[in-house]
């Protein structure tokens, strides 16, 4: 065993016993996190604008801070934007995350002093925990790589500003700097494909334990490799022994990796964003991530039925229940106060709290009161994908409202397929009753005819992909919504598909 494999070993059994601290005292931990961001931010605009002085309990909290996405938060991170100090969060951030946002265009999200750790500490600690689980440490020696956006930034009014994945990419520590692939060359790369293609050429003759990225994108970067060596990843890749993920279910993707890997790889799942770094998978044989309580973030969840309400009722951690559909809110040491990060999660386990990404509130199909969520659609096709043997590499779904005359509206799924099916009827009943068991309306709604079953449309080969380009959205940290509740991600998709 190499002194780095002993020490990495050594170390997780220390993280692993303080993160079990926290986690053990959740109520606790939270309260002490609630209290030091109140006192923390009295003095900014936003405390005294909202009364922080006044503030000692989440129902006071609730009373003076309403509920705010980033569009109702924009007066003040423009404030932030321009260099004003003391707005958010006391001084200036250290950065700011450029994200895209689908209704508020581009969005600044600011990252400061205190906030920053814990987006490197938690990736940190994922990989840890998984050490103390499985006694394996072998892969540290080996070259990791991490498909991200570039690391250049450029300087706003003083403030550096760029992509999440690049910005933590300056903060990758020293012992994993010879390990860490592609080079700062490569990353900084801005086409994608053409990245992809120079990140093949670095890793091909390397000795690869950890890749890390978004599965779609990861998929593509497994493809070319393949491709050009026409070997299984896992073969090529010797002692490729993790694959860590996040941004996108992973259930879709797993038998298409492990084809393209030719066995079984253990995975870690993260759920990182540029407003936090919300959760990760702390267990191999547990369902669900661990919710990061001692981050500098404190957690509020409103029932995703009640959420568009006009006073929805706002939980703290100690109100939740297992498998119910919530919108989660944070306000955090950046500066992020009863905000909506767009997500909605359901908890596996109250003890100690793991959750999954259920979907996006926004991101829903109730075009007939069905309210299909991001879960659903991702639970149908990965077990019709099992009972029929059918691997896919990309789907997304809308509604079809106005079908041709006679005809029932239904569910339309644009799927790209692995290698084509010969029986779609077949998947798409597949899918179809696999929603009908999880869905009890949609059930209604196909057994009283008022819609009829769904229907599968073939994406040609990389449709995806040229979609995601023609709208400037290929590879990084961009993802393609599962599903909509209107066709206007469908409808150009199929424009591109069509030419």
């Amino acid at each position: 065993m190499s002194i780095k494999s002993l020490g990495a070993k050594i170390f997780a059994k220390h993280i692993r016993k303080k993160i079990n601290k926290w986690a053990n005292n959740p109520i606790k931990t939270q309260k002490q996190v609630f209290d030091k961001l109140i006192r923390s931010a009295e003095d900014t605009a936003f405390g005294n604008d909202h009364h922080f002085s006044m503030i000692k309990t989440h129902d006071d909290f609730v009373k003076s801070v309403p509920i705010r996405d980033y569009e109702e938060l924009r007066p003040y991170v423009d404030r932030v934007v321009k260099g004003e100090s003391d707005v958010l969060w006391p001084g200036k951030p250290i950065y700011f995350a450029k994200t895209s946002g689908t209704t508020s265009g581009v969005k600044y999200i600011p990252l400061t002093s205190d906030s920053m750790p814990t987006h490197i500490s938690a990736a940190r600690n994922a990989i840890l925990c998984y050490i103390a689980e499985s006694g394996n440490a072998r892969f540290v020696n080996g070259k990791m790589i991490f498909l991200q956006g570039s690391p250049e930034l450029v300087e706003k009014n003083g403030i550096n500003l760029g992509r999440l994945s690049g910005i933590v990419a300056h903060y990758v520590p020293k012992y994993l700097q010879k390990n860490r692939l592609p080079s700062w060359e490569t990353n900084c790369i801005d086409d994608w494909e053409t990245k992809v293609d120079a990140i093949v050429e670095e890793t091909v003759n390397e000795n690869m334990t950890i890749i890390s990225g978004i599965p779609p994108w990861v998929q593509m970067y497994f493809e070319k490799l393949k491709k050009k060596t026409e070997k299984p990843i896992g073969e090529l890749f010797k002692n490729f022994e993790l694959f860590i993920y996040g941004g996108v279910n992973y259930e879709p993707y797993k038998a298409t990796f492990e084809k393209l890997i030719g066995r079984k790889v253990a995975s870690i799942e993260l759920y990182p964003a540029s407003e936090g770094f919300f959760a990760f998978q702390d267990k191999q044989n547990e369902k669900g991530m661990l919710l990061q309580l001692d981050s500098g973030m404190f957690y509020e969840f409103v029932k995703a039925e009640e959420f568009f309400e006009e006073n929805p009722k706002r939980l703290t951690i100690g109100d939740v229940e297992v498998g119910v559909n919530y919108v989660m809110l944070i306000s955090s040491n950046a500066g992020l106060w009863a905000y909506n990060i767009g997500d909605t999660v359901m908890f596996t386990s109250t003890s100690p709290y793991r959750l999954v990404v259920s979907g996006r509130i926004k991101h829903f199909i109730s075009a007939f009161g069905e309210h299909v969520i991001g879960k659903e659609v991702e639970q149908a096709i990965k077990e019709a994908a099992e009972a029929t043997g059918i691997m896919i590499k990309e789907f997304t779904v809308a509604p079809q409202i106005n079908p041709e005359e006679s005809e029932l509206p239904y569910h339309e799924w644009f799927v790209e397929f692995q290698e084509t099916p010969e029986d779609i009827e077949e998947f798409a009943l597949q899918i179809d009753n696999s929603l009908r068991k999880q869905n009890s309306y949609y059930d209604d709604l196909i057994v009283g005819n008022v819609l009829r079953t769904l229907k599968v449309r073939k994406v040609p080969k990389n449709g995806f992909n040229d979609y995601m380009k023609s709208i400037g959205k290929l590879g990084g940290q961009n993802k393609l919504p599962r599903l909509s509740n209107d066709r206007k991600i469908v409808d150009s998709l199929v424009i591109t598909i069509d030419k």
